[in-house]
């Protein structure tokens, strides 16, 4: 069989498809070279998330990740000036207390304090402190949240208190109810008492439930149904839902 020249219309039209591509993935690595350097972390999805970085276009994946990855969750919080003690892992019959935390530090504090929680638990009352609870204080209050007043994270129990039917997140400690917050002039805001308000105590408490949205898979409130006239019921379980 007969060479074909070097010079031969096949030989030429390969090499100006080899150099084409060549010269779009020059282009493509000086795009994305570019867009590292220039865009915001919160917005890549290759970027660590960071509790200080404001939410962005790949917060929402990076931190569902995040939450199921039992040292990565751990490694964000201590990152992000959260202190934070083991729980020793327990099984008691269809309960359980596991990969569960107790937050010390670094977050607006719980009363009564430090309970039991999940990790990823944990991580959304974090991120939903740092970028949900305390910015709608400062814009509604005009003041900081100091405490959150809450009713527990662990119970052994059924929904509802039912005698039959699906464990609820508390049986977990995947499940945070909070029923009022204090504010730094010494108010004491509560759902059971202000939520439907009109005024600004109202506002608030609306505006912290949907922010807990953000960042916990189900959050109920007294919009719900009248079991929750009295706090807001934050998880982080296999139901989404925002009420």
């Amino acid at each position: 069989m007969a060479k074909v020249p070097v010079s031969s219309p096949q030989y030429v039209w390969l090499g100006a498809v080899w150099a084409t591509l060549l010269d779009a993935a020059l282009v493509a690595i000086a795009v994305l070279w570019w867009i590292d350097a220039a865009a915001p972390p919160q917005d890549l999805p290759w970027k660590p998330l960071k509790l200080e970085d404001p939410p962005g276009l790949a917060t929402a994946a990076k931190f569902a990740g995040a939450a199921q990855d039992r040292r990565l969750c751990r490694a964000i919080l201590r990152e992000g000036g959260v202190r934070f003690t083991e729980v020793a892992e327990q099984v008691d019959g269809s309960c359980a207390q596991l990969n569960a935390v107790r937050l010390t530090a670094g977050v607006t504090r719980l009363s009564p304090a430090a309970p039991a929680m999940t990790c990823p638990e944990a991580l959304s009352y974090a991120f939903w402190d740092r970028h949900g609870l305390q910015p709608a204080a400062r814009r509604i209050l005009s003041q900081p949240v100091t405490q959150v007043d809450h009713l527990g994270t662990y119970a052994c129990r059924n929904i509802y208190n039912q005698a039959e039917g699906r464990r609820s997140e508390h049986a977990f400690a995947n499940a945070l109810d909070v029923a009022g917050f204090r504010l730094a002039d010494g108010r004491r805001l509560t759902v059971l008492g202000d939520f439907e308000r009109e005024d600004e105590r109202g506002r608030f408490l609306r505006a912290a439930r949907d922010g807990a949205c953000d960042w916990f898979r189900a959050t109920l409130s007294p919009d719900y149904n009248a079991a929750h006239r009295d706090h807001l019921h934050l998880d982080f379980g296999r139901y989404k839902a925002c009420r």
